[in-house]
């Protein structure tokens, strides 16, 4: 009954020693290593690559969103960049402007005396032409000559002559001036009719004159 119980049943040895007898290493490491791989879970290949789908859909996500943030503050900085610079364009104009308006009165003194023949030689002459010519090239512009249409936004007609159908200037009593867009004083003139209405004014007198005379031939 012994024998035939120990055929049947092998005996087996557990190895307890944490040393080993022929290679004298610690066998808790591995055996520590082994157990931790035993319960290590399984990963499917299959949620692994799904995990990976979802992460890159995520980075994808966010570098769309960081760089039209990136494209808006680009925008915003260009916007910024020009209204900085049209603002200063607009603060240089107005200082040019403003100093441009307190030599008008100089100019007007150049114009008398030019008038006056004091300017066509001389050294006033020269600083004349040099005044001119500087606040011409700053963008100084001067308007309001005989023969010019009227207009009421740039002429101040203190006088008038004729029916005002095609109303021109006739006399310039004190030049305007505009910089640029802006203009810095209106210019001061008479104001008398066109061309076209002076000669028609002048035809109707004829006519009546020459229906008077038929009538008096036909007496």
């Amino acid at each position: 009954m012994t024998e035939a119980n120990s055929e049947k049943e092998p005996i087996t040895f557990v190895d307890n020693r944490k040393i080993d007898p022929e290679t004298g290493d610690v066998k808790q490491q591995a055996e520590d290593n082994g157990a931790a791989a035993a319960q290590a879970p399984q990963v499917d290949e299959g949620v692994e690559t799904d995990n990976g789908d979802a992460l890159a859909d995520t980075i994808s996500g966010e570098l769309a969103e960081r760089t039209a943030d990136l494209q808006r503050l680009t925008a915003e900085y260009a916007n910024y960049r020009r209204r900085v610079e049209r603002d200063r364009k607009a603060a240089i104009d107005a200082a040019k402007a403003s100093v441009v308006t307190e030599l008008l009165g100089v100019l007007d003194d150049l114009d008398r005396a030019r008038a006056h023949g004091d300017l066509e030689s001389g050294p006033l002459k020269s600083v004349a032409d040099k005044l001119s010519a500087a606040l011409l090239k700053q963008g100084l512009e001067e308007f309001g000559s005989e023969g010019e249409p009227f207009d009421p936004t740039l002429h101040e007609a203190v006088q008038h002559e004729g029916s005002g159908h095609d109303p021109v200037i006739g006399i310039v009593m004190r030049k305007g001036y505009r910089f640029g867009d802006r203009v810095l004083r209106h210019a001061l003139v008479g104001v008398t009719d066109g061309v076209a209405d002076m000669t028609e004014n002048a035809v109707q007198p004829t006519e009546e004159a020459s229906d008077v005379d038929a009538g008096a031939n036909e007496q």
